[in-house]
């Protein structure tokens, strides 16, 4: 059983669809996270780089996910922003070991929260601190400093340090993201009896 068909489960909706943005810059490991998310049956044995971008989609009993794997090349990047309208959530994954592009990956992330389609809207944005397993890894409160999110005051967000190969760290931040995802869910309902 993949990370999403327990994410589903533990949510405990029906036929809800969640569209989520894999972000983050090439060779960051977006893609390696996805597969590791996927069921073990429909797992990739070798990953290439995402040229364009990959849309994966998962059913388990109660989710419908839809997982935008958006290549970080910096060709590409013009294409995150025509999928931020529908999104649910936003995963941003961080190479913790490229210390050069880190400003760079800060610009792209400031760049995202200041769209207008995703700076009013309040959703969840999990970051993951990849490839924690090299020696010159910064640490995830590093990386958080490093891209001042602290600062992210109208989503919540959370990080979470990771080794996507072995799949480190993947469940505690889908454990966050799955929480935050029901609330929101939960809330949009209580609106709409509301209303």
């Amino acid at each position: 059983m993949g990370l999403l068909d327990k994410l589903s489960g533990w949510l405990g909706l029906r036929k809800k669809e969640v569209s989520v943005l894999c972000l983050g810059l090439d060779n960051s490991g977006k893609t390696t996270i996805i597969n590791q998310l996927k069921p073990s049956n429909t797992q990739a044995q070798e990953i290439a780089p995402t040229i364009g971008f990959n849309i994966e989609k998962f059913k388990s009993s109660s989710l419908s996910f839809t997982v935008f794997d958006m290549s970080g090349q910096s060709r590409y990047r013009s294409l995150w922003e025509h999928y931020y309208k529908e999104s649910n959530a936003i995963i941003f994954v961080i190479d913790s070991s490229d210390k050069l592009r880190m400003v760079v990956a800060k610009e792209e992330l400031d760049t995202l929260l200041n769209h207008e389609d995703i700076r009013n809207k309040k959703i969840p944005v999990l970051f993951f601190a990849n490839k924690m397993d090299l020696r010159d890894a910064l640490s995830s409160v590093k990386v958080s400093q490093t891209l001042c999110l602290e600062n992210i005051k109208d989503k919540p967000w959370h990080i979470c340090a990771s080794n996507a190969i072995k799949g480190e760290g993947l469940q505690e931040g889908l454990d966050w993201l799955q929480d935050q995802i029901a609330q929101s869910y939960q809330n949009n309902e209580q609106m709409n009896d509301q209303a």
